[in-house]
């Protein structure tokens, strides 16, 4: 049993993965506190927003595969895949879902004011689901600096 937490712990893929995640969440919500001078605790967690945390988690892992077993490895090939589908997914399907909450909730909100007791009392749809472009790319270079950053210290 001590073996695997031992094996577990030292994964430097996992661990850089791991720090791609909670570095963009900080970030986010960082971000997200500045720009609306409001501070939301359930952004640390939340999709959606700038960095994105996908890309940056996901970039993190395929760079340090990339640095510790080379870019013909299996290692890499596998992380750098799941990387680019993340991503793909995150500016697509999952934006226009976002788009998609947005409108909804405007609409019950609508006729809830005009008094429509036939609008079912649900809670508000998620909107931060996605990510622009922009979001992506900055979550991507976040990630490939994180990952030389822990390279050069591990």
């Amino acid at each position: 049993m001590a073996d695997f937490f031992r094996e577990l712990f030292s994964n430097r893929v996992l661990i850089a993965g791991c720090l791609g995640w909670f570095i963009a969440q900080v970030l986010k919500t960082i971000i997200y506190a500045i720009l609306n001078r409001t501070m939301r605790w359930e952004r640390m967690v939340g999709d959606g927003g700038m960095p994105s945390a996908h890309s940056a988690t996901y970039t993190c892992m395929a760079v340090t595969a990339a640095i510790a077993y080379g870019v013909g490895s299996f290692e890499f090939a596998i992380t750098a895949m799941l990387a680019t589908v993340v991503m793909h997914d995150a500016m697509g399907v999952r934006w226009e879902t976002g788009k998609q909450a947005v409108v909804l909730n405007e609409l019950v909100k609508l006729f809830e004011e005009l008094g429509d007791q036939q609008v079912p009392v649900e809670k508000k749809l998620k909107e931060f689901v996605g990510h622009t472009p922009l979001q992506v790319l900055c979550g991507l270079l976040l990630g490939v600096l994180i990952a030389v950053l822990y390279s050069l210290c591990y």
